[in-house]
This record gives structure tokens, sequence and C-alpha cells, in this order.
């Protein structure tokens, strides 16, 4: 946690936060804070600032704080991507929010099993929980937007051809003869398969919609491993 982020419900005052749970213990047991040191925060969708400990208890960190720094800019990226096995759902969506992804579409595919869209890690509660631990990760306080559509041709056929106006439209491929571009100057939307790949009936749907196929080169990566990198590489993500 480089960075407490703050929600309404931690306030008490304009300038006055009390934090609990897992940022109170992160306080405590990893930064080992103490009464009068200052700690980075930020507002959600806000700025970021710097947090005074005024009381420290077993149950509570009390901290004034001021705001006084613009977050970093976002990506000007759609990431449109096929909902990912539970088990990497949360680390892939912690990296999307740590490298400045705010625009996250999750759609189905036909290699998507039906189960992984009853999945718990896409509860509202659980969704917050993940991206902002990949904010704080960054030091970011703006959350990023999830969008669902469980229906394939619908969401292809009907509102992806709106999302990729003014945009470079991509969707990586393996197999296909163009290479990923590198560091876009413009918009853009990446489309991301499930792991397997999206079926060439899926690929070609896209391309009716005003995608470019690309690839990475002749590895086949996984999806936890192929987000982080065809961000960086279409975006310089880390600066």
């Amino acid at each position: 946690m480089n960075l407490a982020l703050l929600f309404e419900e931690d306030f008490t005052s304009p300038d006055r936060v009390l934090l609990t749970g897992r940022r109170l213990t992160h306080l405590q047991s990893v930064v080992r804070v103490n009464t009068g040191d200052h700690v980075p925060v930020g507002c959600v969708n806000g700025n970021i600032g710097t947090g005074e400990v005024l009381r420290l208890t077993d149950s509570e960190a009390e901290l004034a704080v001021a705001f006084d720094q613009a977050p970093p800019p976002a990506l000007p990226l759609t990431l449109i991507m096929a909902m990912p096995r539970p088990k990497m759902f949360r680390r892939v969506l912690q990296t999307c929010a740590t490298l400045g992804a705010k625009d996250i579409w999750l759609i189905n595919s036909y290699k998507v099993e039906k189960s992984f869209w009853q999945t718990p890690w896409l509860s509202d509660d659980n969704l917050r929980e993940n991206l902002t631990l990949g904010l704080e990760q960054a030091r970011d306080t703006v959350m990023p937007e999830v969008h669902i559509r469980k229906l394939f041709k619908p969401f292809v056929e009907d509102e992806l051809p709106a999302l990729l106006s003014g945009k470079r439209a991509l969707v990586a491929h393996p197999g296909t003869s163009t290479p990923c571009p590198t560091q876009l100057s413009e918009p853009a939307a990446l489309c991301i398969g499930p792991e397997g790949g999206f079926t060439p009936y899926e690929v070609g749907k896209l391309e009716e919609a005003g995608c470019e196929a690309v690839h990475l080169g002749p590895r086949i990566l996984r999806v936890e491993t192929a987000v982080p990198v065809l961000i960086s590489r279409l975006f310089d993500a880390c600066t």
C-alpha cells in the first residue's frame, strides 16, 4: 500500500479520517507508524496528499489530511477483455488499475466457461476492493469503471462500434501477420481473449466492428501476462 485510498465513509470532517481494517493493519505492521508521522493518502476520484497520524490505537487511526497533488494521468485506453479464470481475475484487475486503465469491459467468449461468471469476485464490493489495491500500488486515486457484458454477439454488434470510434482498435490474436504497434500517441481500444484465445468467428466479428488483429510474437502468453505486456507496449504506462 503505497497510498491509503480514502472513501467518503472514512471522513469524519473535511480534513479528518478514521482508518480501520486492512489499512490500519498495514500502517501498524508494515509502515510501523507512530503518532505524528506523515503517510501518503488520496481521496478517491480526487487529489493525492498526506495524512498526519493524530491518534493511533489497536482499532483505528485518526489522520489529519490535506490534498494538493493531482493523480497520475489515465491511459487513453478502452480495455475489452474476455472474462478470465477466477483464480487469476483478481490479479489481472489489480494490474489493470495499477497501469492506469480506467475503462474496462468484461465480455463473454466461446472459451469462457459459464462458471466464471458466478465468481464472487464480480460483486461490487470485491471489484472495488481489488481496484483499490491496484490504485494504492500505483499511488493513483481515479477508480476504473468495469462494465460486464455476458453476451458476445450483441455486445460486438450493438455496442462495440461506438466504443471504437476515434480510437486505434486492436485485437490480440496469435498467428496473425501484423505485429502489435508500440508507443501509441492516440487513444486505443484493445481486445484480449480468454485462455485459448478468441475463436476465428469471434476474431472475424471483432474485425467487422473495426478491430485490427495483431500479435506479440511466437510465444503464447497467459492472460495475466498478456495484459501488462500489451498495455506497456501500447503506452509508456509506467511513467
